[in-house]
Parts: structure tokens; sequence; C-alpha cells
């Protein structure tokens, strides 16, 4: 009886001591997991601003862009080399413009050492065009889409989208901005000096490992890479001087799975004026404006001579419990951009009342609806097949999309092609940062949302387009679908696996 007895204290202590361990591990990765540089950047570094893409009218004034993507070296901090990709440069790509109603060309050139694409994201364009895994660049060759921009003025973006890759390759630089504009925003009293008080902002959330870049994901992080600092246009600790009362910031969430909540250190608001497709019907003053990865928004804040302020993204509370929210990022807190006013400013006029009318459909023609419910292991229960058309939507039509994540963990959802209208949140209106024109949606735990979109063509039965969690680790697991636009009565047909690989031509 008693070597039973020393038996069970002996099992009893190891389980203590087991639990202790586990229970102390756990505390570990748990306080560990929060991070946080709110009043540690020394905000040091001018903010670099992207370069305007060089173009040329071609004889039928078609607008004609050049790209490459190519491998280097960036000193993201003062004679450390770090190894990256970028288009026209060592990191990150210039900013591309174009006008509503033109034609655009862009020579694409891979001098890479591997295959990648090129999606415009968030353009309304044919399948054959749109850069997704279907059209792939192969090392050395040159892919030339063109197409007629056919949608309002907005902040686009363009990155690679290779299957199964696409985090590794936007970690390593290769992104950049697409500007559109139209006659409704030029005639607008909107900041619009590129670089002067009209600013891009692609936001990125980085680790280093000595020189390089540490793209490791860390334990219990199920949404992907999160860093522990963020840059702006490639710009560590950046800070930019305006010389104006108010400042356009074009907001971009180029990270590959972190989401933002923006405001500023001293609460003040902003006036959201655009989000991922374009200008909202009017202004919405806000304090915070949440973007999950790929999201965009536009917005102006009004400064005063010879003060300072600094853009900040703040601690979260919609990722449904404290677990998800601790180890996703939603505890996280970043001093992003310092603002700093010129000791004299020159005057803005007040925003407009009106901005411009919603080019996205409001659902009440809608011909069908449809269902997506997101989990990591794929959507509806399907992981990504490059050979199958999930769904297959006819020209011309409205449909109505509910999206639901039950998933335990947050997710996003990107449509390509077309500008969506949110109609509902988990049965409610949605917020005013949800009523643009959207191609993006933060999806955390427990969401159901609905939107429509209309599908505009051109038709193509063997050419799909994607739908996909834009958190990009999870898009690489195979969490994508994809559809094909037909004409009525058409057939979808079946795209190849390997389809699209372009060679010198």
């Amino acid at each position: 009886m008693s070597r039973l007895r020393r038996v069970l204290i002996v099992l009893g202590s190891l389980v203590v001591v087991l639990a202790l361990v586990v229970g102390g591990l756990f505390w570990w990765l748990w306080s560990g997991a929060r991070v946080s540089t709110v009043g540690d950047e020394a905000f040091d570094h001018q903010l670099a601003v992207p370069p305007l893409a060089a173009s040329h009218l071609d004889r039928d004034g078609t607008r004609v862009f050049d790209l490459r993507m190519q491998a280097g070296e960036t000193e993201f901090v003062q004679g450390r080399r770090t190894a990256t990709w970028g288009f026209n440069g060592s990191y990150l790509g210039p900013t591309l413009r174009a006008e509503r109603g033109e034609k655009v060309r862009v020579r694409v050139h891979n001098t890479l050492d591997q295959a990648s694409t090129v999606h415009w994201h968030g353009m309304h364009l044919p399948a054959k065009m749109d850069g997704g895994p279907h059209q792939m660049v192969a090392p050395g060759a040159t892919w030339t889409p063109q197409w007629t921009i056919e949608q309002p003025a907005a902040t686009l973006w363009y990155h690679p989208h290779p299957h199964g890759e696409t985090e590794d390759h936007v970690q390593r630089g290769l992104a950049g901005l697409f500007l559109l504009d139209d006659a409704v925003s030029g005639r607008l009293p909107l900041p619009k000096r590129y670089g002067v008080d009209d600013l891009p902002l692609i936001v990125q959330d980085v680790r280093f490992d000595g020189a390089g870049f540490d793209h490791g994901h860390k334990m219990l992080q199920n949404v992907g890479f999160l860093g522990d600092r963020t840059m702006v246009n490639g710009t560590l600790s950046p800070y930019r001087v305006v010389s104006d009362e108010a400042v356009r910031l074009r907001l971009l969430n180029a990270s590959t799975a972190r989401t933002y909540d923006f405001g500023f250190s001293d609460d003040r608001a902003f006036a959201l004026v655009g989000t991922d497709g374009g200008l909202l019907e009017r202004p919405v003053s806000l304090k915070r404006v949440q973007l999950s990865p790929g999201e965009r928004a536009e917005v102006v804040v009004r400064m005063r001579p010879g003060e300072r302020t600094v853009l900040r993204s703040f601690a979260q509370d919609n990722y449904d419990d404290s677990f998800q929210q601790r180890f996703n990022g939603g505890d996280d807190s970043f001093d992003v951009l310092q603002l700093r006013a010129a000791d004299t400013l020159r005057p803005s006029p007040e925003l407009p009342v009106h901005l411009a009318g919603l080019e996205v459909p409001d659902g009440k023609d809608a011909v069908r609806g449809r269902f997506f419910e997101l989990k990591k292991s794929g959507i509806n229960g399907r992981k990504m097949a490059m050979d199958r058309i999930d769904e297959t939507v006819t020209r011309g039509t409205t449909e109505i999309w509910t999206i639901r994540n039950t998933n335990g963990m947050p997710h996003n959802f990107h449509v390509h092609d077309v500008q969506f209208r949110v109609l509902e949140v988990n049965g409610h209106a949605p917020p005013p940062q949800l009523r643009g024109p959207k191609d993006t949606v933060f999806v955390p735990n427990g969401t159901t949302m609905k939107f429509a979109l209309r599908f505009d063509g051109p038709a193509d039965p063997d050419t799909p387009y994607m739908y996909h969690c834009h958190l990009l680790y999870h898009e690489d697991e195979g969490m994508m679908g994809q559809f094909v636009v037909v004409d009525k009565g058409q057939k979808a047909g079946r795209p190849s696996a390997g389809a699209g690989e372009h060679h010198h031509h």
C-alpha cells in the first residue's frame, strides 16, 4: 500500500511540474506575443515617396508603362544592406497613374531567377490581363497586358500572385500603387498634388534578423507573418514635413497578415473620403479606420502651423476573443509616421459636402446569391485547384454573396475584377468605412457579411478570376477559389493547371 502511495505521490508531483511548465511556457508566449512601438520611434528618416512611373503615348494613344521585376539590396538602416526585390529599383515600385477612359499597356519584364506574376489589385479588366496565378511570367520573360480604364478615380495597387508563393514575393518587396483619375475627382477641392499634399503611404510590418528580413511565423500566430515594427514606403521610423493645412493620406495595408486600426496619437478626427475602389458619396468624420491586408483608405487630416502628430495603429477589440486578439496582432500598437507641420501653411479649402456618386450595385436587381464559408483549410470546404472552376457568373448580372467566418481566427476576403457594395455586417447596416466601393473586407471570426457585385465582363469561359483570403499565408495554403464570367447560356471551360506562363516575345 505504501509503494502505491509513493507511486501516486510521484505521479502527482510530475503532473504538477508538467502543468507548471506548460503554464509557464504559455505565459511566456502570451506575454511575448504583444508588440508595441508607441513612444519608441525616433522618426529620424524622411519619408520616401515612390516616384511616378514614366510612361509614353503609343501611336494609337495607348499609355505605355515599363515594369522590371528585379533583385537587389536596400539600406533600410544606414550601412546595413538587406537583400530585397522591387520593380524598377531594389524595393517596392513606382506609382503608375492613368485617367479613366485611357488605354494602358504595361510591359512587365521579369529579371528574377524565378517565375512570378503582377496582379492589378482592384482593377476592372479582362481575366487574361488580371495577373493572377494563371498569368505567370517566366524568368527572363516579358508579359504585356493591355486594357482600357473603365472605373472611377481610386487608389489601387499591384503585387505578385504566384500560387503558393504570394506571401514570400510580396514580403521581399514586390508592390506598388496604381492611381486612377477622372473628371469628377479632378473638379473636387481635394488635396491632389502628388507627394506634396497628397501622400501615398504603403504600410508594411517587418522583422529583421541581422541585416536580412526574418519572415518566420511565430508559434500560435495562425494568421501568418507578424512583424515587430512598421515601415512606410520602405522607410523605417519616417517623418514628413507638410506645408498645407489639409493633407490627403492614401493608406494601403501592404502587409501580408497584419490588420491595422489607423488613427492619430492626439485622437484628432480626420475625414474618410475614399475606400478601396474610389470616393465615398460624402466625407465621413472618423477617429479610426481599420484596414486588413490589401485594403485602402483615403483620409484627409487638417494641420495647424508648427504642430506634430503621429499616425498610429491602435490595439483592436473586434477579434472575437482574447486568445485570437493576442496571438494574431489585435493587441499590438505601432507609431507609423510623424507628420510635422511647417511654421507657415498654405490655406486649404474645406472639403465638399458631396464627393461622388457610387458606381457599385445596391443588390436590388440581383439574379442570384452565393455563399462562401471561410476556413483556412479552404473556402466552402475546398482547397484551391488551378484546373477547377468553382463558380460561373453571367456577364451583365448582379449577385449577392454571403461570406461567413466561424473558423476561430481572423480572415479577410478579396474578389478580383469587381468593386462591391457591402449590404450587411451580422445583419446590420455596415459602418461608414464600409459604405464605399470595396474589393477587400476584414472578416473576423463570428462575422457574416453580405455584399452586392456586378460582373460586366468581358466573358471568358476558360480564364478565371480569383476570390480568396488576402492574409497571404492563408491564400498560399489554398484558401482561394476561381470564377469565370460567361455570356448567358455559355458554360465554363477548364483552365490548365499550368496555364499562362509567358516567355520572351
